[in-house]
């Protein structure tokens, strides 16, 4: 007999599993654990490691070390923890975790501003030029400068 605590966590990664197809990633699976050499719950985005978690507690940190470490065992860019949301049964209102680098990462492969490490280039799509660290550093509090004037009252 299956414990509770294992049910809902294989519900939880089959919910993502069938979210996942629904919108487009119709390889996506449910992986086997591997225990030390873990790499995720959730396959089938390459380059992507989803952590599944359906627990009472969250603990935003173990999540995050836990999707860090797989996706480092699967030689992954993307390590992510999808919590399940108390109270809402889809994947589409769970929560999605991940550290800052991987948030950032994500951005520039997206092709959204900022400086890329991996090209080593500085761009700001809202400004249209290049600025760096110190440039917003000094124009930060600056709302004409991020387009963001307003009109005298």
């Amino acid at each position: 007999m299956v414990n509770p605590s294992k049910r809902r966590g294989t519900g939880w990664e089959s919910d993502i599993v069938v979210y996942l197809k629904l919108h487009g990633w119709r390889y996506a699976e449910r992986r086997a654990l591997n225990g030390s050499q873990d790499r995720g719950d959730v396959a089938g985005i390459p380059g992507v490691v989803i952590e599944a978690k359906n627990v009472k507690a969250i603990t935003l940190s173990a999540f995050i070390d836990e999707a860090t470490h797989e996706a480092k065992n699967d030689g992954a860019g993307i390590g992510v923890a999808w919590i399940k949301r108390r109270g809402k049964a889809s994947p589409a209102d769970g929560y999605i975790v991940m550290d800052g680098a991987t948030f950032v990462s994500m951005l520039h492969d997206a092709g959204y501003g900022g400086h890329n490490p991996k090209t080593n280039v500085a761009s700001d799509t809202f400004t249209g030029g290049p600025r760096d660290a110190e440039y917003y550093q000094r124009h930060r509090d600056d709302p004409e400068e991020w387009g963001e004037a307003v009109s005298a009252s």
